[in-house]
């Protein structure tokens, strides 16, 4: 046996003779099939020199599949095979399973998705990425051009590098450093408010409780300013050197940064108008809850959990179900919160008229989507028996609707989950 391209090599597979080039057994080295090219395979296999073939007492239809693998580089088997047989069959052949075609993969695992559904996980995985890809066909070398990728890796990669880490933690400290403004000042402002605010309207401030308060929202603003001016310096330089400005706004994040830096600016610019409007600084305080949502900044600096990734795609392909499910709630919302106004007013007696609290439909809407959620606040209650037995009818069909899309979610979360960690096996095989 040479070792040329067209030399052959038989195989007696469980007493199914199979021939084949030994250029094909080379196609995937490490593998047993690959060692019988070797000189001295002879001695080590069960080898006739007789009939000049090596003897293995294995299954022969699934061998057939594998020899296949080694001529197409592509891995299918029988649909009715076990799968601890194929298993048994590929360790001996020393195979990894992760080579197997997603079509046979989905039917050995009896999963209801289809392939395309199965690809569809990785162009999932990688739009989160897309905004990092740098063009790097590019005729210009400018110094911008030269800079991009390290700059925008160090804003936006916080583990690329030790200067990126040391990007994030300041960026971090910033983060947590304006929430606890944040914070102090609603404390300044509920105590303000609480203090001077009488049933007319606000009262006039002493001339104590007027320098105290300006005195202390004049610090706390100062400290928000120069966060601002950290995020506002950040945000610049992660927009300009942005390979793709469409997909950097397409990032709710990055929305979030871009709004966050417009309370403090503008409460700058309505200084004087704020000491004659106190209602006007309660609202900018309010516009400051997106402060809160840069905590969500800190998913960066961990790697998301893959449950989380499977939850979120898993939701995305369901999104048709979730809003037919909306529009059922809202449907019943409406109809039970119209049963339950007209019930009440029909079947009250006139002398119940102080006690209820269904003077506005609006109210027995908000009635019914709370009924209908299970949460009862009790704030509504029904007084009559036609509304008693409408309440008992919400509830029901209330459970029925929120209860019954679960399974149907759970089973997609399941095949999806199943998917994405064969996906990860496929990837750490494929690893030198």
């Amino acid at each position: 046996r040479g070792k040329g391209s067209k030399e052959k090599i038989i195989l007696n597979i469980g007493g199914v003779r199979y021939e084949t080039y030994s250029s094909t057994l080379r196609t995937f080295p490490g593998t047993k099939l690959c060692s019988l090219t070797e000189p001295h395979a002879p001695s080590i296999y069960d080898y006739d020199p007789t009939t000049k073939e090596f003897f293995f007492d294995r299954s022969a239809e699934i061998f057939s599949y594998v020899l296949n693998y080694y001529r197409t580089k592509h891995f299918h088997c029988p649909t009715d095979t076990c799968r601890s047989v194929l298993e048994e069959e590929l360790a001996f052949w020393e195979i990894n399973e992760t080579q197997l075609s997603s079509c046979c993969w989905l039917k050995l695992n009896n999963k209801e998705v289809q392939p395309e559904e199965f690809n569809i996980w990785d162009e999932n995985e990688q739009t989160d990425d897309q905004c990092l890809i740098v063009q790097t066909e590019r005729r210009d070398f400018s110094w911008r051009t030269r800079w991009q990728p390290k700059i925008w890796s160090i804003f936006e990669k916080p583990f690329s590098s030790f200067s990126a880490k040391c990007l994030a933690l300041v960026s971090l400290l910033f983060i947590i450093g304006i929430v606890i403004i944040f914070c102090e000042e609603t404390k300044a402002q509920f105590e303000f408010f609480t203090a001077n605010f009488t049933s007319s309207g606000y009262s006039e401030l002493s001339h104590n409780d007027h320098d105290h308060y300006y005195h202390q929202a004049a610090y706390l603003l100062h400290l928000e300013l120069l966060c601002v001016l950290w995020f506002t310096f950040e945000f610049s330089v992660r927009f300009c050197f942005c390979p793709d400005k469409k997909l950097f706004f397409q990032n709710p994040l990055n929305v979030v940064d871009f709004l966050s830096l417009f309370p403090v600016y503008i409460e700058l610019f309505v200084a004087g108008r704020i000491q004659r409007m106190p209602s006007l600084g309660l609202w900018l305080g309010f516009v400051r809850v997106v402060y809160l949502l840069k905590l969500l900044k800190i998913s960066k600096l961990i790697e998301t959990p893959l449950i989380l990734r499977v939850l979120s795609y898993t939701l995305k392909s369901i999104l048709r179900e979730i809003c037919i499910l909306l529009m059922i709630l809202a449907f019943e919302t409406l109809f039970f919160g119209s049963l339950f106004f007209y019930g009440e007013l029909l079947g009250s007696h006139p002398s119940y008229t102080g006690e209820l609290h269904v003077a506005d439909i609006l109210v027995c809407f908000w009635w019914a989507l709370i009924t209908l959620t299970t949460v009862g606040y009790g704030d509504i209650i029904p007084l009559t028996t036609f509304g008693q037995v409408t309440a008992a009818l919400a509830a029901v069909f209330g459970m029925l609707t929120i209860t019954i899309p679960i399974p149907i979610f759970l089973v997609k979360f399941k095949s999806y989950y199943d998917i994405a960690i064969f996906k990860q096996k496929l990837k750490r095989s494929k690893k030198p």
